[in-house]
């Protein structure tokens, strides 16, 4: 979160606690015997402008590749996320 949340925070999008959140879910399987994490889902949920999706969209598409967690993982896990957004009342 604190990722996205900085990509954000560059484009001028707040991520205050009321309005940003996530959901983490995750799967567990059987591999050869040992229990593995096998797939993480992060469900974004963000409060914004209208005027800013776009921009919300592209920090998605971009932060992964700077965020620690993800990055000690990949290629051992596989992680896919989303974003929901709402329009945020003004």
């Amino acid at each position: 979160m604190g990722t996205l949340a900085a990509v954000l925070a560059g484009k001028k999008i707040r991520t205050f606690k009321d309005q940003y959140k996530a959901i983490v879910t995750g799967d567990i399987k059987d591999v050869d015997g040992v229990l593995k994490i096998t797939h993480i889902n992060v469900q974004y949920s963000l409060k914004l402008p209208k005027e800013k999706r776009e921009d919300a969209w592209e920090a998605l598409e971009n932060y992964i590749q700077l965020c620690p967690a993800a990055q000690s993982v990949i290629g051992c896990i596989e992680i896919t996320h989303e974003l929901l957004m709402e329009d945020l009342s003004e």
